[in-house]
């Protein structure tokens, strides 16, 4: 690279695993939504970005806001932006990674303003563990936080109307968190999968999130003693399911880019010498072609159907989740792609099997993203990480993509109308 970044992205990473002591759990990372540890968040980024000569502030969900303005007064803001609240036992790069590289995008220009202001934004949640609903930061942008969310409650009973007054915000203040003149998003995240590292790449441009359909399989039998009923007389729910699942991995893996995932069965009455006469199991279907996802999940169900009949068993299919495939912004996904090139860093365009918050502002926000490498393709856990070099990649083809974005007048006059 002509030009390092290796320091800064030693500081990135350095930030990363400090803000990572801010937990609600002594000895591991957990961070909520609105908890005590999220203050100390706010209060490390809140620092480094006034540091940088930011203006900040946090909206009425939590979201933190650091504003560099651009040359003239009201210009049309970039914002970069991730997550900053984790799930349970959690990495030190999920979601945070974004936020600092954000910072660290504004510290490295170094006193120099844009055609466009650039605003970094860390969303106060995004995995949906405390309220089991994700996206509360994003979707508050956007303005699609409605009563029926607002009123969801915790595990002690405490809305979410609730929490956002326990923090110290105004709920009645929600429609001001909303943006109305962005005119792009950029989300720096780490892949939490193998595949960049699999092919030896530090970056991978993502061109759409996937579909996901989630749905609740029930296999009713009847529950009989273990050891007295023949085989050929018995109604196993458990048999039946099993049958299916091995079903759904043979269907899933046999179609290039589908992925299917039985996470969670459940038998009753769970007895090792009871015949299982009902089975809960789950299932999760992603694809990045909604036709192709739907077609998935039919074939499925009707492989569920005739593993039941076979042993006499009822079935009954619930749906749980439907959300389509987001492609993201194909101009932005191409620039960024160039600024990938233009930064000497070898990418290659993938879709992403997880969703972030790029799948809420992308239908609002012209959207583009950014993935990192995984080292083991680990992400949900303590020893997640990342490498300093594809940190410094990162910072480089972000450098580069502003430059990019500074020199395309479509854009710009698009955001001007």
């Amino acid at each position: 690279m002509p030009r390092t970044y290796s320091d800064r992205a030693t500081q990135v990473i350095a930030r990363c695993r400090e803000i990572a002591t801010c937990t609600e759990v002594p000895g591991e990372t957990t961070r909520l939504f609105l908890t005590s540890s999220m203050r100390k968040v706010h209060g490390l980024l809140r620092g480094w970005m006034e540091a940088a000569s930011m203006m900040v502030d946090v909206d009425a969900i939590g979201n933190l806001h650091g504003l560099w303005p651009g040359v003239t007064p009201g210009s049309p803001r970039l914002l970069i932006g991730s997550h900053l609240d984790t799930v349970p036992n959690a990495g030190a790069f999920d979601g945070i990674l974004g936020v600092v590289l954000g910072l660290a995008v504004i510290e490295e220009l170094q006193g120099r303003h844009l055609p466009y202001a650039i605003e970094v934004v860390g969303f106060s949640e995004e995995e949906g563990v405390r309220f089991h609903k994700p996206f509360l930061g994003s979707l508050s942008l956007v303005g699609r936080l409605d009563p029926e969310t607002l009123a969801l409650t915790d595990r002690d009973g405490i809305s979410i109307t609730k929490a956002i007054q326990s923090f110290g915000l105004d709920p009645s203040q929600l429609s001001t968190a909303m943006i109305s003149d962005a005119f792009a998003y950029l989300e720096f995240h780490i892949e939490q999968g193998p595949v960049l590292e699999s092919e030896d790449l530090s970056l991978g441009v993502v061109e759409a999130l996937v579909g996901q359909t989630r749905m609740r399989f029930t296999f009713t039998g009847q529950s009989n003693h273990a050891g007295t009923t023949p085989m050929r007389l018995r109604h196993d729910a458990m048999a039946a399911a099993a049958d299916w699942i091995v079903a759904v991995e043979d269907h899933a893996g046999s179609r290039e880019g589908l992925v299917a995932t039985v996470g969670k069965v459940e038998a009753s009455p769970g007895a090792g010498n009871v015949i299982a006469g009902r089975v809960v199991a789950s299932l999760d279907v992603r694809h990045i072609n909604d036709a192709v996802r739907q077609h998935a999940v039919a074939a499925m169900t009707q492989v569920a159907e005739v593993a039941a009949a076979k042993r006499g068993v009822h079935v009954t299919a619930q749906l749980l989740l439907e959300q389509p495939a987001v492609p993201l912004n194909p101009h932005l996904t191409t620039m960024l792609q160039r600024a990938t090139a233009q930064a000497g860093i070898r990418s290659r365009v993938m879709a992403s099997g997880a969703g972030h918050d790029a799948m809420i502002l992308a239908p609002v926000i012209p959207s583009a993203m950014l993935f990192l490498r995984s080292p083991g393709g680990l992400s949900h856990h303590p020893n997640e990480t990342v490498q300093t070099q594809d940190v410094e990649a990162a910072l480089h083809t972000a450098m580069e993509f502003l430059v990019q974005l500074r020199d395309d007048r479509s854009i710009l006059k698009d955001a001007h109308a």
